[in-house]
């Protein structure tokens, strides 16, 4: 996240050779540097700390690592946090108390219900502890981004998202796809298209689903944990860019809505040939200020990044989107 502070003085500090041309280097980016070129430069990954530690690593690792970079024109505030323990509606909500704190404001802390963190919640629909059976050479030591793989940010206006949407309801005759699916299934279908692939290749779409009010009983507000599933999608090529936008919205829908209590017992595997979309427009990510203004831009690191990643974040603007997407450079 980088916001715009007023002008501050840069201070030297003594460090190891290397070390300090890489802080040298992060002092000279500036924010139209990161925020608009025509890919995400690979210097935002070195924003974000712990960059290869792995969610099982957190029994001795830290869980939440936070590191603040200052540009020539603005501070970059990257955050790493083990997505075993919360997924993006506490984190945005310990995100946006912590700014409100930090800029001086007052939060009365009696008005406010506590993060909780009980598992009873689930009671008759996991039964824990979870075993999840695994051999140690399979899991790896840790992971980096593959370097044939670029970032670059989709901007998706509020006109723009309102077309595809009037377009993929007027075809299937309907008013449930939402703003969000139609983005995605417009997405899905012109990435597919860009891959070449045969006609009768599997493709697969998975997107992230929060399940805290699909449960029974609903999950509270509060409470703390990773309460997301995948919603899975599976097609051909030829199935896909043969029908319109309407119909692959549908199916997305149809995946979405399918995520009942009992597929909470289900743990599934990431394929091949898969779009992957995960976070959410409906975070509040433009509303934080920690004093030093809004943020004017928001990138995310290179953790848990694939071929075929795509994240979603809103925009400054009321009603728009930004699609975060790690692919081939062939295929952007």
């Amino acid at each position: 996240m980088m916001t715009r502070p007023p002008l501050s003085l840069l201070i030297a500090i003594t460090l190891e050779p290397n070390l300090f041309m890489r802080w040298l280097m992060m002092l000279l980016w500036q924010i139209s540097l990161i925020a608009y070129p025509i890919y995400v430069p690979d210097i935002v990954n070195s924003f974000f700390l712990m960059n290869g530690v792995l969610n099982y690593q957190g029994i001795s690792k830290p869980l939440l690592a936070v590191q603040v970079t200052e540009l020539v024109d603005g501070i970059f505030i990257g955050c790493t946090l083990n997505h075993c323990v919360v997924d993006g509606s506490p984190f945005w909500h310990f995100f946006n108390t912590w700014s409100e704190i930090s800029r001086g404001n007052n939060i009365d802390a009696t008005s406010q219900s506590p993060p909780i963190f009980q598992r009873c919640y689930f009671d008759g629909i996991i039964d824990f502890p979870l075993h999840i059976p695994f051999h140690q050479n399979e899991i790896s030591d840790g992971r980096s981004f593959p370097t044939p793989l670029k970032q670059k940010v989709f901007h998706f206006s509020k006109e723009k998202i309102a077309q595809l949407k009037a377009k993929a309801n007027a075809e299937m005759g309907t008013t449930t796809i939402s703003s969000l699916l139609a983005v995605m299934g417009h997405l899905w279908r012109a990435v597919v298209r860009s891959q070449h692939y045969e006609d009768n290749q599997e493709v697969h779409y998975r997107l992230l689903v929060g399940v805290r009010q699909r449960i029974q009983p609903p999950l509270p507000a509060e409470y703390v944990g990773n309460a997301v599933l995948y919603g899975n999608i599976t097609t051909t090529v030829d199935n896909l860019l043969e029908h319109g936008l309407g119909w692959v919205a549908w199916q997305i829908n149809k995946a979405v809505a399918s995520q009942t209590a009992e597929e909470v017992k289900n743990l599934s595997a990431v394929t091949s040939n898969a779009m992957i979309t995960g976070s959410s427009p409906r975070f509040n990510v433009y509303g934080n200020d920690f004093g030093w203004g809004r943020p004017i831009a928001v990138r995310s690191g290179v953790s848990n990044k694939y071929d075929g990643k795509l994240t979603v974040f809103p925009w400054i603007e009321e009603g728009s989107m930004d699609f975060e997407a790690c692919l081939s450079p062939e295929t952007l």
